[in-house]
């Protein structure tokens, strides 16, 4: 399966399990695609999946992650003020790290808002 197929197989996985998106097409464009599958991952809510979705998700996320590539501490420079801060601006799963803080709501739940930028659907997804 290419990534592109992944993609769609995904979305079309996703879209089975809402019955308020019968009427949802996918789109033909790559970003509108990939704008659709991250919204229905955003709000889908946690329910047992096959191992064959997991294995695609996992592929496709992996794939989708080494394209943008990683952001490491010593390429990036601290604050004047404070050595021990940086601060960057980005996508913040690209970030090798140790640890982050979960910003999720109180629930742990995550966002519900489709492409929302919440900064908890990066770590629940």
């Amino acid at each position: 399966m290419t990534h592109e197929e992944q993609r769609v197989w995904l979305t079309e996985q996703l879209l089975a399990e809402r019955s308020d998106a019968s009427d949802v097409k996918i789109p033909a464009d790559e970003q509108e695609q990939k704008n659709l599958l991250r919204g229905l991952m955003n709000i889908r809510m946690p329910e047992p999946v096959s191992d064959e979705f997991l294995r695609i998700q996992d592929e496709y996320l992996t794939a989708e992650n080494r394209a943008e590539g990683e952001v490491r501490l010593e390429n990036l420079s601290p604050v004047e003020s404070d050595e021990r801060i940086y601060l960057w601006q980005g996508d913040m799963s690209r970030l090798a790290v140790d640890a982050v803080v979960n910003p999720a709501n109180s629930g742990f739940t995550g966002c519900y808002q489709w492409l929302h930028s919440c900064l908890d659907n990066p770590i629940l997804n």
